[in-house]
């Protein structure tokens, strides 16, 4: 599935000023209801899509929610209650609502969503967190705002935007700003996205990209300096934008060579690798 931009020219006039677009060859017009939720700083873009920025969007979500560290094993830790959930709480549930907002197309019902919020205002109950899971809309902000432009796909879920840079990886697509790269031959560089399957897809191999639909996980990487451990942030961990600690290989790797993973908790089965201006 494409994102809503593409390298063609467009004119549109939204709430009456004109806005010029450029996006690749061959895309669809684009209309007016999928772009009126991007802010023009992020639209045109004023700035070129950079390391910097993105890291340091990401940073300023995780102070947003009080920069909380998980370290632990996945599901080693016990459910929080309702009422302590981040996402569900005053001026967070509303954050997250940005995260779709932005994140997303303007024509999707999940762009209208919110931390404890559906699309038409009605609060759903913890238990139906899973359902408006919210960390590949995080992503998609941090890549929209951060001026990604028409060059990320995008999504409400991670696997749109694996396999989009699997296929071009693949040499089947172009114009995208990230690139699938195996987890021994490439070193994660800070705003680059590491991905690991979840659920039914928790041993999802990178030989397998593209793939039908499937559960993931990506988070973006904030530090990772000479012969230590990557810092990643991610949306929706433990209900939060959250920061964790990845070990990796002495020259910056998240396998060996053989293709065995340095951390034993998640099975980081790709690297997006992201073109920065710089």
């Amino acid at each position: 599935m494409r994102s809503l931009f593409y390298p063609l020219t467009a004119v549109l006039v939204l709430g009456g000023c004109a806005a010029k677009v450029v996006s690749p060859p061959g895309a669809p017009k684009l209309t007016a209801p999928e772009l009126y939720h991007v802010p023009d700083f992020a639209r045109v873009p004023y700035e070129p899509l950079t390391r910097t920025d993105a890291v340091a969007i990401a940073m300023q979500e995780w102070f947003a929610f009080g920069k909380p560290v998980d370290d632990d094993p996945p599901g080693s830790r016990p459910p929080l209650p309702e009422d302590q959930m981040p996402e569900r709480m005053p001026g967070l549930w509303e954050r997250v609502g940005e995260y779709w907002w932005l994140g997303q197309n303007a024509d999707r019902p999940a762009a209208a969503w919110a931390g404890k919020y559906d699309a038409v205002g009605t609060e759903f109950s913890a238990d139906q967190s899973d359902y408006h899971a919210w960390s590949a809309a995080f992503i998609s902000y941090v890549m929209r705002i951060a001026g990604a432009g028409d060059g990320f796909p995008y999504a409400e879920s991670h696997y749109v935007y694996i396999d989009a840079a699997a296929r071009q990886a693949l040499g089947q697509e172009q114009g995208w700003v990230i690139t699938a790269r195996r987890p021994s031959d490439y070193a994660p560089a800070l705003g680059d996205l590491i991905c690991t399957g979840r659920d039914r897809a928790s041993h999802m191999r990178f030989d397998k990209l593209p793939a039908r639909p499937f559960p993931a996980h990506c988070d973006i990487v904030v530090a990772n300096p000479p012969g230590g451990e990557l810092s990643v942030i991610g949306g929706n961990v433990d209900h939060a934008v959250t920061m964790k600690h990845i070990p990796v290989t002495p020259d910056g790797h998240l396998a060996e060579p053989n293709g065995a993973l340095v951390d034993t908790r998640f099975d980081w089965f790709v690297v997006l690798q992201v073109a920065y201006a710089r």
